[in-house]
């Protein structure tokens, strides 16, 4: 699916070790995070560096196994990436000034320009790309839902403090990522899905799972509270644990029944012997 998988495979193994090695540092020494954000946040820091670390192992697994002709592992390292650039994007705007501020920065560029060159390589030879109407259709309308929640959520936010000019200490980085990156993508990715254009076929599955391990941060943050002497707050767990389950079940459903074939290379070989009649009987329903 993507070109260049050395410059791909250099640019995702640096990221994910970099994040590694930050996250493993916060997770065995969470004091780190103590002055420079408010002590309700810290048990969040901490369930970020946990799920950072998974991340981090997953995309420096895919580098090391890259494989051209499967591009389903390349999705989810793009969705991990996504998810890379979302975490360290608010450490870097809510200015997190310990030891570590510096590699933030690089996690963030990195995560940042992977996804561009990611964009750039992306192979203009892909032949045919197909999921069944209902999953598309499902797909598709889950990823709209995200801005048309969060879109009027967030503003109605923001008019109260652009009303007095207050400018608040901490999750302003939020309203920046959502509103300028993350739910623009989530409704142009959605609109391509309902059209079945290939773009809108490939990436939505990586904004999913961008979508479920961010969320699913939130959730392990309400689980870990105790550890840090705050008590867990059930009202803040199950929408967390809702929303991420749902990015789960459409990332999982739309990238297992996703075809995807490319002039020159044969169907990825994870797709059953008769993914070329399915390819041209999915493109085939309106």
């Amino acid at each position: 699916m993507l070109t260049h998988p050395k410059a791909n495979r250099l640019v995702w193994g640096l990221t994910g070790l970099l994040t590694l090695f930050v996250s493993v540092v916060g997770i065995g020494e969470p004091d780190i995070y103590t002055g420079i954000v408010a002590p309700a946040i810290i048990p969040g820091a901490y369930s970020q560096d946990l799920i950072s670390a998974a991340a981090a192992i997953i995309l420096l697994c895919l580098s090391l196994a890259w494989r051209s002709n499967q591009p389903k592992p390349q999705v989810v390292a793009i969705g991990l990436l996504g998810y890379l650039f979302y975490a360290y994007g608010i450490y870097v705007i809510e200015r997190a000034y310990n030891g570590l501020y510096l590699v933030y920065m690089a996690i963030f560029t990195l995560s940042f320009w992977a996804l561009i060159f990611a964009g750039a390589t992306f192979r203009k030879e892909t032949r045919a790309v197909a999921l069944p109407r209902t999953l598309r259709l499902a797909s598709a309308a889950g990823a709209l839902l995200q801005p048309l929640i969060f879109y009027p959520l967030w503003i109605a936010m923001l008019l109260p403090l652009m009303r007095t000019g207050e400018q608040i200490d901490s999750l302003y980085s939020i309203f920046i990522l959502d509103l300028c990156f993350i739910m623009p993508a989530f409704l142009i990715l959605s609109v391509l899905t309902f059209r079945s254009h290939k773009v809108g076929l490939i990436f939505l599955p990586a904004l999913y799972i961008l979508g479920f391990t961010l969320i699913f941060s939130l959730a392990v943050g309400e689980i870990v509270k105790p550890l840090f002497g705050v008590a867990l707050s059930p009202s803040a767990l199950w929408p967390a644990v809702l929303l991420s389950m749902l990015f789960l079940v459409l990332g999982t459903l739309h990238l297992q029944r996703l075809t995807i074939a490319m002039q020159g290379l044969p169907t990825q070989p994870d797709a059953s012997a008769n993914d070329s009649n399915r390819v041209s009987k999915f493109r085939e329903q309106p």
